[in-house]
């Protein structure tokens, strides 16, 4: 079995660089938008550097008792100007790119979403919806930090020290250069080594954090049962024993960002005072005027205020880097289940369905059906009876190919189903299940999932012919009445007979009744058995079920027995033969009987 998603193994974590480049195509949708980003992106860093520029010139031009008044009135103005244009540049770009942020985030939550549900069932079986659901939404919200700051943070930042750097060394001493390369450096390096280390603190964060949140998930939708049992104290000390393990994470994650932010105040720190007594060294000296000692002050408060912004982001970047890790990994979990290169349509014509020499294990040491075979001609209706866990469910599964057959084959009219398309195969089928499970919504939306685009006519008569449309109309919200989460406020009959419904608007050609009148009372089952026969009629039918009686009129009847087909034959054949079959009908009389005397 695979590891379950909120536990993926590290040979499956991308590498940081490989996640980045893996959303450049979905900027590339929009490249106009991210050119003209840029553009913006540059001219609001070289009005910024110009700033500084300009306030040296106002303040040598004041220091002069002949200066003209002229002269700084329009330095001021132009200074001014270059100050609004750092800022409106800036807004610009950000409303320029906001798009193509947008669009990445939506594109790769829909990619997500649709690659999820094309996942086995394996996987699902295994997986942990709240986990999921919040690895995705932390994935997605890292998208959008990511392509944020990554261009206009870190890539401006930069840019802002280049510029300055060769500013500093073509005008003054190559100290000044050099003092602001190294402090850069020491900066950088630091910010990098203490955030990795803090890395590891976020990611255990994370998977206690998702663990929580599957805790508080599964119980909340299994809340009848917690009540039941009287579990609710049980239930909130698991939760707490996951959340108390965050708050350790969470408090270390604290800690390490105070020593941080400290240690990073301390090279900004010596690095301004040591550029200070430098520059102030050069008035006294007379190499510098007193605008340029303010031009190298305004620089260096201009250049560490983004570059103590840029250690956030580092670390906000590799944080998202960090949640995204594991939504790529839900993107890129093999697909057990996948269309041949060359699937075509599945031609349903005849519908006639074949097990040839089927078997099939869950797993290695699981083996569930051996050597099955069995036909079901155009139209006609085979059921399959045994004892809970002779494998009758599976074959349901393996006919939707949920799994593929480890050995044999499946044929609808001739063709094998792991050569055509998934979609085709599973459009030709419908299915009552034994547990119904409905979507949160109305009863109409429920019934309307069989054919989306189906006419309210076509749903009522599908509601008329699984005999609900009376009790439907009967509630005061009638077809927009909610059914609640996995339509708990039905009772078991009432999601069994939308499930019909459901079906019935289908209209496939090939129908397969899994225990479908197991939540009815007698009573209700014969009043639907009619029914299910009448919908049954000119469809190729897999009826599973462990009520003997709702199969009698099958053409077919397969006793399975521990994965084997042990009987063959129709309802009076089997008893005449006075075997498994005969065995279990006598005993389900006898119960029949003893339960209609009492």
């Amino acid at each position: 079995m695979r590891p379950s998603t909120h536990t993926l193994p590290h040979k499956n974590q991308r590498g940081d660089w490989q996640t980045i480049r893996s959303l450049l195509p979905y900027l590339m949708e929009f490249k106009w938008r991210v050119a003209i980003a840029l553009s913006l992106l540059v001219l609001s860093k070289l009005a910024n550097v110009s700033v500084p520029l300009v306030l040296k010139e106002i303040i040598d031009a004041l220091d002069k008792p002949q200066a003209a008044l002229a002269v700084p009135v329009f330095l001021v103005i132009g200074y001014g100007v270059l100050r609004l244009l750092s800022t409106l540049f800036g807004e610009l770009r950000d409303a320029v790119f906001a798009k193509a942020t947008q669009r990445a985030i939506r594109r790769v939550a829909l990619q997500v979403f649709e690659h999820l549900h094309s996942l086995s069932l394996r996987f699902h079986l295994d997986r942990q919806t709240g986990g999921v659901s919040r690895d995705i939404e932390r994935g997605t919200r890292g998208i959008g930090f990511l392509l944020n700051f990554m261009l206009f943070n870190i890539l401006p930042t930069l840019l802002e020290i280049g510029l300055v750097a060769a500013i500093l060394f073509s005008k003054y001493n190559i100290w000044f250069a050099a003092i602001t390369f190294i402090t850069l450096l020491v900066y950088i390096t630091f910010t990098m080594l203490v955030t990795e280390w803090r890395m590891v603190v976020r990611r255990s964060m994370n998977d206690l954090d998702s663990k929580a949140n599957s805790r508080a998930i599964d119980s909340l939708l299994n809340y009848e049962t917690v009540k039941y049992f009287g579990n609710e104290p049980y239930e909130a000390r698991r939760y707490d024993e996951n959340m108390q393990r965050w708050e350790v994470a969470a408090v270390r994650n604290t800690t390490s960002l105070a020593y941080l932010n400290a240690g990073q105040s301390l090279i900004v720190a010596v690095g301004i005072t040591a550029l200070m007594l430098l520059a102030a060294d050069e008035v006294v000296k007379g190499t510098m005027t007193l605008g340029d000692l303010v031009l190298v002050n305004v620089f260096m408060i201009q250049l560490y205020m983004p570059l103590h912004f840029l250690g956030f982001v580092y670390r906000e970047i590799r944080h998202a880097l960090a949640d995204m890790e594991k939504m790529f990994g839900l993107l890129h979990e093999d697909r057990e289940i996948a269309d041949a290169p060359d699937a075509q349509a599945l031609s349903v014509g005849t519908a006639e369905v074949r097990f040839e020499q089927v078997s099939f294990g869950y797993a290695p040491d699981r083996q569930i059906l051996f050597d099955v075979s069995f036909a079901i001609p155009e139209g006609h209706t085979v059921a399959v009876v045994g004892a809970s866990g002779a494998g009758k469910s599976t074959l349901s599964r393996l006919l939707f190919r949920f799994y593929d057959v480890q050995q044999g084959r499946i044929l609808i009219n001739g063709q094998d189903i792991r050569q055509v398309t998934q979609s085709s195969l599973r459009a030709a089928i419908g299915i009552v299940p034994q547990d119904t499970v409905l979507f949160n919504d109305t009863i109409y939306y429920n019934i309307a999932y069989g054919r989306p685009d189906a006419t309210r006519d076509e749903i009522i008569a599908a509601a008329q012919a699984a005999h609900i449309h009376e009790f439907v109309e009967s509630l005061p919200q009638g077809y927009d009445t909610p059914v609640g989460e996995r339509g708990l406020k039905l009772s078991g009959g009432e999601k069994q007979r939308v499930a019909i419904a459901r079906a019935i608007l289908k209209n496939p050609a090939i129908l397969i009744f899994d225990e479908a009148t197991s939540a009815l009372d007698s009573k209700s089952e014969k009043a639907i058995q009619a029914e299910l026969y009448a919908i049954a009629q000119n469809r190729t039918t897999l009826i599973i079920a462990h009520r003997l009686s709702t199969v009698v009129d099958a053409n077919q009847i397969l006793v399975m027995d521990k994965g084997r087909i042990v009987e063959r034959g129709s309802h009076r054949e089997l008893l005449a033969k006075n075997m498994h079959y005969a065995q279990m009908w006598n005993l389900q009389q006898q119960e029949e009987k003893t339960v209609n005397a009492k």
